[in-house]
C-alpha cells in the first residue's frame, strides 16, 4: 500500500487515526547502532513497526527488530515517546496516521544480519558516521536522542 509522509507541511491531510508504532535503537559492543535502509522510501531508519493486538510494546520492538534485521535484541530502556501531530502519514485507503511512537534503547544479543523485504540494506553506524545518511527528519531526531547518553527519555 502506498503512503505519503508529511512533516509540518501546510495543507497536509488531518489525522484520522492513531496507531502505536515502536522503534528499537540497539547497539553493539562498540556502541554502534543498527540501522536499516527502508525498501519503500530509501530512508535509513531504526528497525520498527506497528504494535499488534495482544502484544506488549517492548515485545513488538524486539519482534520487529528481528523481522527486519535477522538479529535478536533486548530492550534496556526508553529513548523517547514521539507524538508530534505535525507528522502524519497518509495511505491510499484514506487512513491518515498521526505519529505515535515509542522508541526503545536496546542491546544486541546475537543472530545473523540479513536483508529483508522491508530492509534493502542494513548496517552499523557510530556517532560519527550516521549523520550523513539519508534519513527522515523525525527518525533523525530519534537517532540523535539514542546517541545522547545520560539523558532522560524524550517526551513530546
Amino acid at each position: 500500500m502506498s503512503k505519503h509522509d508529511y512533516y509540518h507541511v501546510a495543507g497536509a491531510p488531518p489525522a484520522n487515526d492513531l496507531t502505536p508504532v515502536v522503534n528499537l535503537a540497539a547497539v553493539n559492543a562498540a556502541g554502534a547502532v543498527l540501522l536499516i535502509q527502508r525498501s519503500d522510501n530509501g530512508f535509513w531508519a531504526l528497525p520498527g513497526g506497528f504494535l499488534e493486538v495482544g502484544e506488549r510494546f517492548a515485545d513488538a520492538a524486539t519482534r520487529e527488530f528481528h523481522e527486519e534485521t535477522g538479529m535478536d535484541a533486548e530492550v534496556t530502556g526508553i529513548v523517547g515517546v514521539y507524538s508530534d501531530p505535525g507528522h502524519v502519514t497518509a495511505y491510499e485507503d484514506g487512513t491518515v496516521h498521526q505519529q505515535c511512537t515509542i522508541c526503545f534503547a536496546g542491546r544486541l544479543l546475537g543472530g545473523r544480519l540479513r536483508r529483508t523485504a522491508e530492509a534493502a540494506d542494513i548496517g552499523f553506524f557510530d556517532s560519527a558516521t550516521w549523520p550523513g545518511l539519508h534519513m527522515h527528519p523525525t527518525m533523525r531526531i530519534r537517532v540523535e536522542h539514542a546517541f545522547a547518553s545520560g539523558r532522560s527519555p524524550y517526551v513530546g
